[in-house]
């Protein structure tokens, strides 16, 4: 969430940084800009009505209550109770539309994202390794895992509808290396602590990171059952949302920071307005399994904490000789809650083409503000908002996808990553068994 102070002191400048996003994006602020002006007013009757009434009630305790001016100075006085508690009343309605305001309004994309207006316009930072080279027609990963007998949509269809899938036998051990995989190195190597967080998560949560309001339409919301239970549940659709959320309402040691955690968790999307994109295969699916990095740290370190955070999920790549690339997200492709994103797009042969595998995020103070997350300098100073990043380290599935794609064979098998062989005990994906 952005400063009120922010909205309200300075809001030709915040409208320039919208604008950056979209007209549509800096045109939120106009409604904001009306509400701030009527807040202003609204206080300045309160105070006014308020310091009335403190004058009213110091004259009335001078008079004799036994005389007509006493009872016309209660009268009076009571009046202006009145009028000071509506005039609160329409304070604090103001304030809530102010909130549902801010609530909808994304981040300020940061000095250095570049300006652009979707994905066409995000410039390549880096390229990583060569593209495989085939000596056949490299095939999708649509076709090689049935055709192997690791993947079957049609049974998932049967089962939970489209967009879901049933991963057998090696396709489901290689999920689960992949899983154990980046787990180890984030651990061991890049200095995370692994979590297990709940995956049903309650609406504040989503409203800390940023998923709602806004986006309620992409979630999996659970039913109510239990009638002593006051809340709904959704399913978690990034493990963002409870790492980042482990310290809501909090106030960190300064020198406790940075504070990295890692966690796998199923992700549950229901990819609202997606519909007739990325149908076929793994690509989008309403279900699918991701190791998350989340980074807490210091304002002032934490661009050299997105680079570092980017550079940890790019190291799973690398160590599974995937050819990449890195591109910067430019305003008009950036996330709601990002001011800077880094995006690595494996090549994925078969559809000849780069697709994301992870995206990297600086959100600056935003959701740290609507989680209410802080930390303390130094003893004694005075709490600020902290900085929150995330990033996928990977998604698992369209790691699968990479890997079965780039390491795709003639005769239809796929070898195994040298870093994955002792996670999956085969150096070759033959079929359902190997």
């Amino acid at each position: 969430m952005l400063d009120l102070r922010l909205v309200l002191d300075r809001p030709e400048e915040l409208r320039a940084a919208l604008a950056r996003r979209s007209e549509q994006t800096a045109a939120l602020l106009d409604p904001l800009m009306e509400l701030g002006r009527a807040r202003r007013v609204t206080i300045a009757r309160s105070e006014a009505l308020a310091a009335e009434r403190n004058a009213a009630s110091k004259a009335m305790a001078t008079a004799d209550k036994k005389s007509a001016e006493f009872a016309q100075k209660r009268e009076s006085l009571k009046a202006l109770g009145n009028e000071l508690k509506e005039a609160e009343a329409e304070l604090a309605r103001i304030e809530a539309r102010i909130s549902d305001g801010l609530a909808v309004i994304p981040n300020i994309p940061a000095p250095e994202t570049p300006s652009g207006r979707g994905s066409e316009d995000n410039p390549v930072v880096h390229v990583w390794g060569d593209k495989p080279r085939f000596d056949f027609e490299p095939r999708a990963h649509w076709d090689l895992g049935p055709a192997l007998g690791i993947l079957d949509f049609e049974r998932a269809a049967k089962l939970s509808g489209p967009r879901f899938v049933v991963m057998m036998g090696a396709g489901a051990r290689l999920e689960r290396a992949l899983i154990q995989f980046m787990l180890d190195l984030h651990t061991r190597e890049h200095g995370y602590t692994e979590v297990l967080p709940p995956f049903l998560v309650k609406d504040t949560a989503l409203y800390g990171t940023g998923q709602l309001p806004k986006f309620e339409a992409d979630l999996f919301k659970t039913r109510k059952s239990d009638p002593d239970r006051t809340y709904d549940l959704y399913l978690t659709p990034t493990a963002e949302v409870p790492l980042t959320n482990l310290h809501a309402d909090e106030i960190l040691d300064g020198a406790r920071l940075p504070v990295a955690y890692t966690a796998y968790t199923p992700c549950f999307r229901s990819e609202a307005g997606s519909y007739g994109s990325d149908v076929r295969g793994m690509i989008r699916q309403h279900q699918f399994n991701k190791v998350e990095l989340v980074r807490l740290c210091q304002p002032e370190s934490s661009s050299a904490e997105l680079e570092r955070l980017t550079s940890h999920a790019e190291e799973v790549l690398k160590r599974l000789g995937l050819h990449f690339r890195r591109v910067s997200l430019c305003t008009g492709d950036l996330g709601f809650s990002a001011q800077r994103t880094f995006d690595l797009e494996a090549w994925l042969p078969g559809q000849d083409a780069f697709r994301e595998i992870s995206s990297c995020s600086n959100c600056g103070d935003f959701q740290a503000r609507r989680a209410a997350i802080r930390y303390r300098p130094a003893p004694g100073d005075k709490p600020r908002l902290l900085h929150t990043l995330n990033g996928s380290g990977l998604a698992v599935g369209r790691t699968v996808i990479a890997i079965l794609e780039q390491y795709q064979q003639v005769d239809g098998s796929v070898l195994v990553p040298p870093a994955l062989v002792p996670y999956m005990r085969a150096e070759r994906i033959t079929g359902v068994g190997s």
